[in-house]
């Protein structure tokens, strides 16, 4: 077991070197010959010394922690966090989580992550305001949101182009021969949510179709299957459901299967957005929305970077496009 209490001038007591010495080696610096490397490095595994790095960024200035805030009851964010994380790892950069509820306002947060100087931030579900955004740029905390954009905020993002994801729903249903339509949309008002409804019911509106439903969801499984039985229950149910995801969809699936007896896709068609690795599974087969998501990522980490190394660096939007998945929870055109 390693000793307790194994300071750095410790090791560079019985390597013969200086303490500033071990402190180039612990920090990857180019400055120390291989010879002295190797004499401070088995000097440390002698004594069972680890690094402080919380005491070295002190001094340095730069934690390497990137803080990530979401919200993990919905499915699509662990597996966008595994992504994330993985990446970072392999940047030689560890995260520090924080998770948010679904109807939490970020800016409730914000000030206690900025409390443990994280180098940089991503946001990946909650909407973060002009004045917050502000705030951090002058703490020289650079922001990215990942899957959503916030109008007028300085800060860089990278999303899915959501409203044409919406538009390309709208298009596969109709071309299908679809009559009586909903939408199962998200509560909270971000740009994901809006863009989703808005290209969806702009295309329906621009291709003569004037009229469908329209529910709510938060994102999840039981929210969704709910939001379904009470489509499914009116007089005139729908005969086609755009879910703003794929969680969404599972429940409406569930609820059309095994609370209303509806068959699937004879008398209801149920399209997600997301793409995650389960809507592939033969109990949903769900056809959906696939965002980019490995792109999505490395686009966001090079943004991140960027922001890092240069602060004054002008922050972007990127739209990244989106693929339809034809599966057989929808009746699509031949």
């Amino acid at each position: 077991m390693p000793a307790r209490g194994v300071t750095s001038l410790d090791v560079a007591r019985l390597a013969g070197v200086s303490q500033s010495t071990v402190s180039r080696v612990f920090s990857a610096e180019d400055r120390v010959s291989e010879e002295t490397r190797a004499r401070v490095l088995a000097a440390a595994q002698n004594l069972g010394y680890q690094p402080n790095v919380l005491a070295r960024s002190l001094t340095t200035q730069q934690s390497n922690i990137v803080g990530i805030v979401t919200h993990i009851s919905n499915p699509f964010y662990p597996y966008i966090i595994e992504k994330l994380t993985r990446k970072l790892q392999e940047m030689g950069r560890q995260t520090l989580l924080f998770s948010v509820e679904p109807d939490q306002d970020v800016d409730e947060i914000l000030p206690l992550v900025l409390q443990y100087r994280v180098d940089a931030l991503i946001i990946t579900s909650a909407s973060l305001s002009s004045e917050m955004a502000s705030q951090c740029e002058r703490q020289g905390t650079p922001v990215v949101l990942f899957n959503r954009y916030v109008p007028g905020a300085k800060v860089s993002a990278v999303c899915c182009d959501n409203i044409e994801g919406g538009r390309l729903v709208a298009n596969l249903l109709l071309d299908a021969g679809h009559k009586r339509l909903a939408h199962i949309a998200g509560r909270a008002p971000t740009s994901t949510n809006r863009d989703r409804e808005k290209g969806f019911a702009d295309r329906l509106r621009e291709r003569g179709y004037g009229t469908w439903l329209r529910d709510e969801s938060d994102h999840a499984y039981q929210s969704g299957r709910e939001a379904a039985q009470r489509l499914f229950r009116r007089p005139d149910r729908p005969d086609a459901i755009f879910c703003v995801s794929d969680a969404v969809a599972f429940g409406a699936i569930d609820a059309a299967r095994y609370d209303c007896g509806l068959r699937i896709p004879e008398d209801v068609s149920i399209v997600g957005f997301d793409d995650l690795p389960t809507a592939a599974w033969p109990a949903y087969s769900v056809t959906t929305i696939r965002e980019p998501v490995n792109r999505m990522v490395d686009l966001t980490l090079e943004l991140l970077v960027e922001r890092i190394e240069h602060p004054q660096a002008e922050p972007v939007l990127e739209l990244l496009p989106g693929q339809v998945v034809k599966r057989t929870s929808a009746r699509l055109a031949i």
